[in-house]
């Protein structure tokens, strides 16, 4: 599923709670995250509930400046679940120059979401999106 296919279903959602039914079930569409990745080291800190966020940098043979990241995560709350699975959808399989270029907030905002999160899911959020640049910076720099 990429963020175009999540925008068209959610501007087809006129009431919240489908929007909410709709997040929950991107994350329950998620595959499974291996427990051998739920490690300290892979832990987002700064999020109410348990997030475990993992990437790998695939290098691109022809241009090592085009390689990308893919990512997987989980977490112990069914609506943080979603929200990971939107962040894949934002995130996955892009460039590291289009990672740290994406305003993920804003798509976040522009669905509807900011709004209605809670001020710790807010928090949490903003964590996951800082986890994931950072990482996309680290890769980049080596």
């Amino acid at each position: 599923m990429t963020i175009d296919d999540i925008r068209a279903d959610f501007a087809l959602l006129d009431d919240w709670e489908d929007r909410y039914r709709y997040v929950i079930e991107l994350g329950r569409a998620l595959p499974p995250f291996p427990e051998d990745l739920r490690t300290d080291a892979n832990k987002v800190r700064g999020c109410a509930s348990q997030v475990w966020l993992s990437t790998q940098r695939i290098p691109d043979p022809n241009n090592p400046q085009t390689a990308r990241m893919t990512m997987q995560g989980a977490s112990d709350a069914h609506i943080v679940q979603g929200l990971i699975a939107i962040l894949s959808a934002i995130y996955d399989g892009k460039t590291l120059d289009e990672i740290l270029r994406t305003d993920a907030e804003g798509i976040f905002s522009e669905l509807g979401l900011r709004e209605h999160l809670t001020q710790q899911r807010s928090n949490g959020l903003a964590s996951m999106v800082k986890r994931i640049r950072a990482d996309a910076e680290m890769m980049l720099a080596a």
